[in-house]
């Protein structure tokens, strides 16, 4: 058995029965040799993450968080069968090892990928890192985005993955169910873009990519010498969709405040920090990507505010009923109403 120091992003998990675990990776996964244990990433906010070590060497292992579940949410066997998808291509990805769809070995389904040795990043404004280094970090963030709307999905498998068009649409009426099915208060502002979105939708929504869907930078690895992305991580949300919804939704996030969990660039002088300006952002991306930015910028705005929004307030909604996957539940779902702000902010002079 390894006896290395725990990851400094761990914390000791005695809730999963090791042996039954060890038992069934060694039948399902070539080379695997037990016995194990767990440490639970702290990080990540809706399937819990294990990092798995073995005398086969270190593994990460992702659940379905214990508890009553919304329909379709956490949704790990998808999460495993587009990362398994896209193994070949130059979306960087960790390799997946095996899928358990029943709830024997860990009380849930699972499956267990590669671990991959790499940074973190929470803060966009990078200030552990240089100017050069930044710019560096955002370019390579936007070729990965372009890369994903170019992908075709139906050559890796994957046409079946969603349902072709109507992605927006579609995400709002299923986002407000599941705002009002984790409701814990009225947020103004969540109110007013439940009725505008509806009434405002893009022309456009024939087109059809593979779609991340929450696509950060706390949701990517980077190599632990150099700045090179070396993995994208939380596929839970991933589906077919409009090739704009990434790159929207991550220029969206960058627009959030910096006195919330997940920070923003509000308020930065990103010039100063080295950090391209959105404009910059959206022209790398278009030359990249071969593909027009849709005119309606403020709509994917409000769109992906809406969406996040709800996202945070399921948070909320798991931590007041007990079975949140971080300690940091709170503080992230206290970002929705603030974000629900910045989405009807950004559509309000259209309104007056």
């Amino acid at each position: 058995m390894r006896t290395e120091k725990p990851d400094k992003n761990t914390v000791e998990s005695p809730t999963v029965d090791c042996e039954a675990l060890s038992a069934w990776c060694e039948s399902h996964i070539d080379g695997f040799k037990g016995p194990v244990s767990l440490e639970k990433f702290t990080v990540g906010q809706s399937n819990p993450t294990y990092l798995l070590r073995a005398r086969s060497g270190r593994y990460v292992l992702r659940r379905k968080p214990p508890g009553a579940l919304l329909q379709s949410a956490h949704a790990v066997d998808r999460e495993y069968r587009v990362m398994r998808a896209l193994a070949d291509t130059d979306i960087p990805v960790p390799r997946m090892h095996a899928l358990c769809e029943d709830d024997d070995a860990t009380g849930s389904m699972f499956f267990i990928m590669e671990y991959l040795d790499g940074r973190t990043f929470l803060d966009p404004a990078l200030p552990e890192l240089q100017p050069g280094q930044r710019r560096d970090l955002y370019e390579q963030q936007v070729r990965i985005l372009a890369g994903l709307a170019s992908l075709d999905p139906s050559a890796f498998g994957l046409s079946d993955y969603g349902k072709p068009g109507n992605y927006v649409s579609r995400q709002v009426s299923r986002w407000t169910r599941q705002y009002r099915a984790t409701e814990t208060g009225v947020i103004p502002e969540m109110e007013h873009l439940i009725e505008w979105l509806p009434e405002n939708l893009p022309t456009d929504e024939g087109q059809v990519a593979l779609v991340h869907g929450d696509f950060r930078l706390d949701n990517l690895l980077v190599h632990p010498a150099r700045m090179e992305i070396i993995g994208v991580l939380d596929w839970e949300l991933s589906t077919l969709g409009h090739p704009f919804v990434d790159f929207s939704y991550w220029s969206t996030m960058l627009r959030l405040p910096r006195d919330t969990h997940h920070k923003g660039l509000a308020g930065l002088d990103r010039s100063a920090l080295g950090i391209p300006e959105e404009r910059e952002l959206i022209d790398l991306y278009r030359t990249l990507s071969g593909t027009e930015v849709p005119g309606d910028w403020p709509f994917w705005i409000a769109f992906h505010a809406f969406r996040f929004a709800a996202i945070v307030q399921g948070v909320m909604k798991r931590h007041l009923d007990g079975n949140a996957s971080s300690a940091h539940a709170v503080e992230v779902g206290r970002m929705a109403g603030p974000v629900a702000r910045l989405g009807w902010s950004a559509v309000t002079p259209h309104n007056e």
